[in-house]
């Protein structure tokens, strides 16, 4: 109690931790969203190759002077295209087009970044993350990505939605499937963007994974998997947040470690896939079944 004590004084008392946990739970909730589409769709290494592809583009943009979220955003973009066109117009599958382009980015932000003297402390920041070091311009800037995403996901809910479960009659009705594989991946990018400072490149892949899977364990429903991959990502925020202010550990590491926490509880108590509630159902379904023979 005297930790929540001195969390909430803190938070009280300077601004830029609560700057921090603004962002942090934003970025909480649209990867929450995000990632429900991502688990559903069979993609976690599409988003696993965006996060690490944004590198060059941060590298680049710190070079020169630019917007980091811009250039990381244009790379982001790039490196989606890319992968599309590698995998339409060659015998390379998605998943193989996948590996070699997030990979091929990542060393080239890697080479980029050592190249620089004086810089990679800077930038060590973006591969990482350091919520508390957040400024007000990022704070807006993860606000309107927030709602672009948001606001797209409610627009675009209903084919979103048709492309996830079915792509085959997706098309067989006249959606533009590929079209709606491109916002998707518009809209990856942008979250990706937004989550930078938070959890960081590294981790960003396990807070558009982790909160919804957690979320997939609880409900067959796709609405309330979306609102529980949410809530779990925007309380992964706060909890990871408190203890890294309160122990002084990596903010991003934090926070992916609480959504884990959430994603394990689920994965062991949860109310129909949970694996301890599964063991304890089977010998009164044994029993049963033997009852059933007996009469």
């Amino acid at each position: 109690m005297n930790g929540i004590t001195v969390f909430l004084d803190q938070l009280a008392n300077y601004g830029y931790l609560q700057t921090a946990l603004i962002t942090a739970v934003l970025v909480g909730i649209i990867c929450g969203v995000i990632g429900c589409f991502i688990i559903l769709r069979g993609m976690a290494l599409m988003g696993d190759a965006i996060s690490h592809a944004v590198l060059p583009g941060v590298v680049f943009a710190y070079m020169i002077g630019s917007s980091i979220f811009l250039g990381a955003f244009i790379t982001g973009v790039l490196t989606a295209l890319a992968i599309g066109f590698i995998s339409q117009n060659s015998r390379i599958k998605e998943d193989s087009s996948i590996g070699i382009m997030f990979t091929a980015m990542f060393a080239l932000g890697i080479v980029a970044m050592t190249s620089l003297s004086g810089t990679s402390i800077d930038l060590m920041h973006y591969l990482f993350g350091n919520v508390l070091a957040v400024s007000n311009a990022n704070v807006i800037t993860t606000f309107v990505i927030g709602i672009v995403v948001l606001i797209a996901v409610a627009l675009f809910y209903r084919p979103l939605l048709l492309t996830t479960f079915d792509a085959t009659m997706a098309e067989a009705s006249g959606l533009p499937v590929r079209w709606i594989h491109y916002l998707f991946m518009l809209l990856l990018s942008l979250v990706t963007v937004a989550s930078l400072q938070t959890v960081g490149i590294i981790l960003v892949v396990a807070m558009l994974i982790t909160p919804g899977a957690t979320a997939y364990l609880l409900t067959d429903r796709f609405p309330v998997m979306i609102a529980l991959s949410a809530g779990f990502g925007a309380m992964s925020a706060v909890i990871g947040l408190y203890f890294s202010v309160l122990y002084d550990v990596a903010s991003g590491a934090s926070i992916v470690l609480a959504a884990t926490s959430f994603f394990a509880a689920a994965f062991l108590f949860g109310p129909k896939y949970g694996l301890i509630v599964k063991a304890m159902r089977r010998p009164q379904a044994d029993s049963s079944a033997a009852g059933g023979r007996s009469a």
